[in-house]
């Protein structure tokens, strides 16, 4: 089961990694899950030799396609960013950013087989011409279906990802919610939840784990 469950969310993440400006929203999730893929099994022994690297490239993949700083402001929510310095946020932002390739990055090695389809459009998600949704289904070695949707935003001329929801578990209010744990956890300490934010999202994945198999 934690390799299904691994499989999902790598499949869910791997598919928007790159962008073209000339492409909708579908069309980069399509064409470029297909081709991170391939580069994945092109390289899976040497990455697996040297996941330093591997987490750097990948890190340098992400950063143009990922809206990891709108991620982050909406996880700390108005509440807790309004009383956060410039230094904090920027420090959130990159802890942020850098738990998160780290367990996308390893479960990625581990990841070796699946399946995806995007959905054609179907105005059903179409939120403003700056926002839109994809709908994907995860097909995995064992023949279960799984239901991603991707958040999508135009930014500087750029789709990239806001939010993602795996088999209905909204990842941003997921996460939003343990950071409020965190913060009542550590009675308001605010660098205390940035230096600590990995444990946080391990929990998360924990609790999606959990969602996915029942």
């Amino acid at each position: 089961m934690r390799a299904m469950f691994k499989a999902l969310l790598v499949l869910a993440l791997a598919a928007p990694l790159a962008v073209h400006a000339a492409l909708t929203p579908h069309e980069v999730v399509e064409d470029t899950s297909v081709r991170v893929m391939e580069v994945l099994d092109a390289n899976r022994e040497t990455y697996k030799q040297d996941t330093d690297a591997f987490l750097d490239g990948l890190n340098e993949i992400m950063n143009p396609v990922v809206d990891f700083r709108g991620i982050a402001r909406s996880v700390m929510t108005v509440r807790y960013s309004g009383r956060a310095t410039d230094e904090q946020m920027d420090r959130f932002i990159e802890t942020f950013k850098r738990s998160m390739v780290q367990f996308y990055g390893n479960a990625l090695l581990e990841f070796d087989s699946g399946m995806i389809k995007v959905l054609p459009p179907t105005g059903r998600g179409k939120y403003g011409d700056d926002r839109t949704s994809v709908d994907m289904e995860i097909r995995t070695s064992n023949g279960m279906v799984y239901p991603v949707t991707y958040t999508m935003v135009l930014i500087d001329d750029q789709w990239k990802v806001r939010n993602v929801i795996v088999e209905g578990i909204n990842m941003g209010l997921l996460f939003r919610d343990q950071f409020a744990q965190a913060m009542q956890s550590h009675r308001g300490d605010l660098d205390a939840v940035i230096d600590n934010w990995g444990t946080v999202v391990a929990q998360s994945a924990k609790t999606v784990e959990k969602e996915v198999e029942n």
